[in-house]
């Protein structure tokens, strides 16, 4: 069974959106990965994401308390009332029959009672979730109108692509042979997102809409970046005079160089945090860029850099190996 977004966030189904971002932020703090290492915290934390990403859209929050669940599914226009009595038949079993209605109720529907030569459920199959024999959008089935069909693909974009929005071309396999759509990716996507490209779903029977088609953002392995959430980490490589003396280093991000300062005493690991050069989010903060410090030295010395060396390690008391 599907989560109910409002208990993800510990909210009321009444709370106003100030409550939902506050519910957000104290949850999103608690359990990101970043700072919350137990198994399954990374799982939260795209249930907390996913839950406010709907409850703070006020289209997809209506959709959602209107129709649970489905409301991704549903075909827009939907009388709510009409779609909870259709999924009571549904829910009521394989094996019952029932007509279309369509004049039936003051929205059309499926009329209470009014069953007769067609099975409910075949109708209603492609609908919630492929239960029924057959599909929708068929031809034959009766006089009303029947919803297509959503579809999902996935898209790959980069790490620069998710910071900055890009432009794809989808080509989408139908009856009708392939098609393709020229989709906009905006600027702050995140590993999973979903993008509604409305009515580019299955083509819909009789007057009825076509469905939607979902697009699964995934962002691809980057030789220099690590994504984590709208958070990035990438390696920041030092020299060992530049850990011990502190130094301010230029770091490339997916918006730019930034400058970074070293402490001075650094040891390699040490995170160093860049606030909000991580992916935007056109609804909130934007996540963080992480600096991991790796201290390099090099491969071969030069004659004064050999004697330095050769001095430092003569005078110097330091032992890297000791626990204190």
């Amino acid at each position: 069974m599907a989560q109910d977004f409002y208990e993800v966030l510990g909210v009321n189904r009444d709370a106003d959106p100030a409550d939902i971002q506050r519910a957000y932020r104290r949850l999103a703090r608690q359990h990101h990965p970043d700072v919350n290492k137990h198994s399954g915290a990374e799982e939260r934390f795209k249930d907390i994401a996913e839950a406010y990403d709907v409850l703070s859209d006020p289209e997809l929050r209506r959709r959602y308390d209107a129709f649970g669940e489905d409301f991704r599914r549903v075909p827009p226009d939907t009388d709510p009332a009409a779609w909870r009595q259709a999924r009571t038949y549904a829910d009521a079993g394989a094996g019952t029959r029932g007509r279309w209605s369509s004049g039936a109720g003051p929205s059309g529907g499926f009329g209470a009672g009014d069953f007769g030569d067609v099975d409910i459920e075949d109708l209603l199959g492609g609908i919630f979730g492929g239960r029924g024999r057959g599909g929708r959008g068929r031809a034959g089935w009766g006089p009303g109108p029947v919803p297509g069909s959503d579809h999902e693909a996935e898209v790959e974009v980069s790490v620069e692509e998710a910071y900055h929005g890009t432009e794809r071309s989808v080509t989408i396999s139908g009856p009708d042979g392939p098609r393709t759509l020229d989709v906009t990716i905006p600027a702050g996507v995140v590993d999973g997102q979903r993008i509604r490209l409305r009515g580019q779903g299955g083509s819909g029977g009789g007057s009825a809409a076509a469905g939607d088609l979902y697009l699964v953002v995934r962002i691809a392995d980057h030789p220099r970046y690590r994504v984590e959430g709208r958070d990035l980490h990438a390696l920041l490589p030092v020299a060992p005079w530049e850990a011990a003396l502190g130094a301010s280093v230029s770091v490339d991000t997916p918006g730019g160089a930034a400058t970074v300062k070293v402490p001075a005493g650094s040891s390699s690991h040490r995170r160093l945090r860049l606030q909000g050069r991580g992916l935007p989010d056109r609804r909130g903060k934007p996540g963080n860029f992480y600096a991991e410090l790796q201290i390099r030295v090099p491969t071969r010395l030069t004659d004064d850099e050999q004697r330095l060396f050769e001095e430092l390690a003569r005078v110097s008391s330091f032992d890297a190996r000791s626990r204190r």
